[in-house]
């Protein structure tokens, strides 16, 4: 039986090299490669050896096992099916043969085989499941062609071409335990803290919408706008966040989302140029809106403050103190900051903490809206639910020279929490089921609570009231001041437009709403606190702005930027000494339009690129839909303030501009490359049903330069011809056996840079044949219809 099974596998060998000899190619069969595993001490070497394994009929000749002293044996059968019973069924008798397999044979530093010879990677199942599944119990990594083709570690392989799954099996089997790599750590143990989408999205999505706006400027946006208009502003607001959730939402389940959240997803999608504009003024825009939480923060301490006469450097707080805002926020903003260094876990926990105190005061301003009213409630406007109420708040009345743009800037930033959780994906355990999950719930919740809210404030609640008197507080004499005798007094106006505390008005009890702004707006500065350090510290760590790398150095336990904690403390406190809500609130509003808008820009593109690498698992996008999210986002920013929306392009661009000049070495696969590959083969299609005609002749050249490097003359002369204009193809024969699978790439990565250096707009093409005039033949047949 050997002997018939050797001499089959010799007419098998012999058929293979006529081939070969008659210049036709290697084709790998499409049977699935399984080895027996082997070991050096199994005693049921032979019962694991008769498992039939499948291999194709080319590979069985290039085995040599006489050749090889210390050799194993594995018997293989040779056919297309997994078992000897199937090939036998279908007529054809499998081939069965001895390869041997030497432990020696194995490079000792890489630790590879090189029995099977082959170009293509062989299939894994691995490698064609859904991995990015929203329902997937754990996340899975999707392989890069470098992982595939092992060329992660080192660039100098050897000749195996494709990663197989058996060689791991077959190198801790056959290696001595002696010669196998040690695994030395040599980075530091970092230990990372990793979220559910629950504690790491959904929590502080809600916490970080839910901001200084809710308590303070939602009231003041439906007096200024009405019932109507207010409800719908938020409804607009709504519509562009749900679509860049979504869009980001579909960028997320196509591949591992690492640090850096949105700029990761839009540098990864876009390349290096948009994802390091967005990066920075992303970072910046979460620093600003730090600021913007914290002034209301402090707002509301100033009235409190001023409610008890409290004196602060000798002097009585008074409502329209800029100064205490400013006190108190730099105050505020140095213990936040404190919080942070702590670590994300100690952080956590305060984010849980507060939002039990804040889903405690929303309930309070629902159940106090049922409440009859007092005679301090009326005095200031709440009547409870009126249709006469109703009818007067339900369209706009803008005042003291506010319009639809101001009042919609003002609102905008308070859904601008959506990426909260986002910018954390590096603690996330599964981000690219975490963010989609985690984020759209969280819209669906802020945003059914901002239109009851509306509602409820604008059916209760007069706009605009004048107050008969008011009392002020002189030590521990209270003074009633009457305001029929007093002329232009803010203190004499109140309801929905003049009083911003109308929330703690209206709630059933006035200290828990007071609770509850301190949480959502103590919560939102902390996210954002800790949010613009992280996607900081992640555009620095690749090295788009290399004069950044300082930033991107993380604490050794946990990986915490605290460099970029410090940074990002700096720049809100400058912002903090602005001391007005209405003023920062504009500012960061378009920025946060701009990170929303190439969010979408990313799915758009990506869905039109149609590249084989974008297959989201979430299905619930559409290409024009994320096309119209990115031109609503770039409308809105014009809206609510022209000359800033001018302001953020210009600098958007300048960024980008500048990245696009430094050129960094990056490649992640943009979908601008899909972009460039797609039109230039429709070109070449179209360009070959374009017929000849002499008036657009152009010369096409194959010039056999060999290595160009080594004969610049003979480039500069084919160069001096086409003048750049005409198709130049620079050939080398590299003289070696054909049949065996060679690695050109680091040559033509050579020639070609060298031809670009030299600014020769030509092709470099090597090919290997064992003779200079077959492989001459072979340049000739394939660029002679060209």
């Amino acid at each position: 039986m050997s002997d018939a099974n050797n001499s089959q596998n010799e007419i098998t060998s012999n058929t293979n090299n006529e081939n070969t000899n008659a210049g036709m190619g290697r084709s790998v069969s499409s049977a699935r490669f399984q080895v027996a595993k082997v070991s050096h001490n199994d005693t049921n070497t032979e019962s694991s050896l008769g498992k039939a394994t499948s291999i194709p009929n080319s590979l069985s000749s290039t085995v040599q096992p006489s050749a090889i002293p210390n050799h194993k044996k594995i018997k293989i059968l040779i056919g297309d099916d997994d078992s000897e019973h199937s090939s036998t069924a279908s007529g054809i008798a499998p081939l069965a043969t001895n390869i041997t397999l030497n432990p020696t044979s194995f490079n000792d530093q890489h630790k590879e085989t090189c029995d099977y010879d082959t170009i293509d990677a062989l299939p894994h199942v691995d490698h064609y499941r859904n991995l990015f599944s929203i329902t997937s119990p754990e996340s899975k990594t999707r392989p890069t062609l470098e992982a595939l083709h092992e060329t992660t570690n080192n660039s100098s392989r050897l000749r195996l071409g494709s990663t197989i799954d058996l060689n791991s099996e077959m190198i801790s089997t056959l290696v001595p335990p002696m010669d196998q790599p040690s695994q030395i750590d040599t980075k530091p143990n970092v230990q990372v803290v990793k979220f559910g989408w629950i504690v790491g999205v959904l929590i502080r999505c809600v916490l970080n919408i839910f901001g200084v706006m809710l308590f303070l400027r939602l009231s003041w946006v439906t007096g200024q706008a009405g019932i109507g208009l207010a409800c719908v502003i938020v409804i607009v607001s709504t519509a562009v966040t749900v679509i860049t959730a979504i869009s980001m939402s579909a960028i997320c389940t196509n591949g591992e989302v690492k640090g850096g959240g949105t700029y990761y997803l839009i540098s990864r999608s876009l390349g290096p140029e948009f994802g390091g504009a967005i990066g920075l003024v992303f970072s910046f825009a979460n620093a600003v809106a730090a600021a913007m939480y914290t002034i209301g923060f402090a707002e509301t301490v100033r009235d409190i403050l001023k409610e008890h006469n409290v004196k602060i450097l000798g002097t009585v707080v008074e409502s329209e103190s800029v100064n205490v805002v400013r006190i108190i926020g730099v105050i505020t903003m140095t213990l936040l900051l404190g919080v942070a260094l702590i670590g994300m876990r100690g952080e956590t926990i305060l984010q849980i903490t507060l939002l039990i105190t804040l889903s405690a005061s929303l309930l309070n301003f629902f159940i106090g809206s049922f409440l009859p009213s007092t005679a301090y409630k009326r005095r200031h406007g709440f009547e409870g639910y009126s249709w006469k109420i109703v009818k007067e708040n339900f369209g706009p009345r803008f005042t003291n020279g506010e319009t639809f743009q101001n009042v919609f800037g003002v609102f905008f930033p308070s859904v601008t929490g959506i990426l909260a959780g986002a910018n954390i994906s590096g603690n996330l355990k599964n981000p690219s089921k975490a963010i989609p999950l985690g984020t759209n719930v969280a819209i669906g919740i802020t945003s059914f609570v901002y239109l009851v809210f509306c509602l409820v404030a604008g059916c209760t609640t007069r706009r605009d009231v004048d107050l008969p008197f008011y009392e002020r507080k002189n030590g521990s004499i209270i003074q009633l001041v009457n305001c029929t005798l007093v002329s232009n007094d803010t203190n004499c106006k109140s309801g929905l437009i003049h009083n911003y505390q109308t929330m703690r008005m209206i709630s059933a009890y006035g200290p828990i709403i007071i609770a509850g702004i301190f949480a959502a707006t103590l919560s939102s500065a902390l996210a954002s606190l800790v949010g613009a350090p992280k996607v900081f510290q992640a555009v620095c760590r690749d090295m788009i702005f290399p004069w950044l790398k300082y930033f991107a150095v993380g604490n050794r336990k946990s990986d915490e930027p605290h460099r970029a904690y410090f940074l990002t403390y700096f720049i809100a406190t400058s912002f903090t000494a602005i001391g007005k809500l209405n003023v920062i609130a504009p500012i960061i509003s378009n920025f946060f339009l701009m990170t929303y808008a190439l969010v979408n820009y990313s799915c758009f593109d990506a869905s039109l690129a149609r590249a084989s690498g974008w297959r989201p698992a979430f299905r619930y996008y559409n290409k024009w839909l994320a096309l119209t999210g990115a031109l609503l986002c770039v409308g809105v920013m014009f809206i609510i303030n022209w000359w800033a929306a001018l302001i953020t392009l210009v600098i958007s661009a300048g960024i980008f501009l500048f990245v696009r000049t430094t050129k960094p070495e990056i490649n992640w696969g943009s979908s601008g490359q899909a972009h460039t590959y797609r039109r230039a083969l429709d070109a070449t299609l179209k360009l070959g049903s374009v017929q000849e005609h002499v008036k657009n002749f152009r010369p096409q050249m194959l010039v056999l330069t060999g290595n160009p490097i080594c004969r610049p003359a003979l480039v500069d002369l084919g160069s001096s011809v086409t003048h750049g204009h005409s198709l130049m193809i620079c050939g080398n024969v590299v003289l070696n056996d054909p049949s065996i699978n060679i690695k050109l790439n680091d040559q033509r990565e050579h020639g070609e840079a060298w031809l670009r250096k030299r600014n020769s707009k030509a092709f470099y093409q090597p090919i290997v044949a064992p003779t200079v005039r077959q492989g001459t033949i072979a340049l000739l047949q394939i660029y002679a219809n060209n």
